[in-house]
């Protein structure tokens, strides 16, 4: 089996006081099955967990590339959703809630 690709999206939370946010990280992971990367991801989420004071909630979602090789442009992750929500309204339940930590 010829190993490719894969993202793993992993969902934890921070204990810290000030809200206790949640954190997704996508992992990407070269394995020869989408089992093989989740293993990989959760074994590496765990470590991440224990590393820096977090806790994993056990949600691992993982997406194959279909690809050997990554190059600039390759789509890591893809989720499909569906959703009666109108665009503003999906964006903001789903992506801008207000409460991301974000740079700039």
């Amino acid at each position: 089996m010829k190993e490719e690709w894969y993202a793993v999206r992993c969902v934890f939370r921070w204990t810290e006081a000030g809200g206790q946010p949640y954190e997704e990280r996508i992992t990407l992971w070269r394995a020869d099955s989408l089992d093989g990367a989740i293993a990989f991801a959760e074994a590496e989420a765990r470590e991440y967990a224990a590393n820096t004071g977090v806790d994993y909630l056990g949600l691992a979602q993982g997406y194959e590339t279909g690809q050997e090789e990554l190059a600039p442009g390759s789509e890591v992750f893809s989720l499909l959703r569906r959703s009666p929500l109108p665009p503003e309204e999906y964006l903001d339940r789903h992506f801008d809630t207000g409460g991301e930590h974000q740079a700039g």
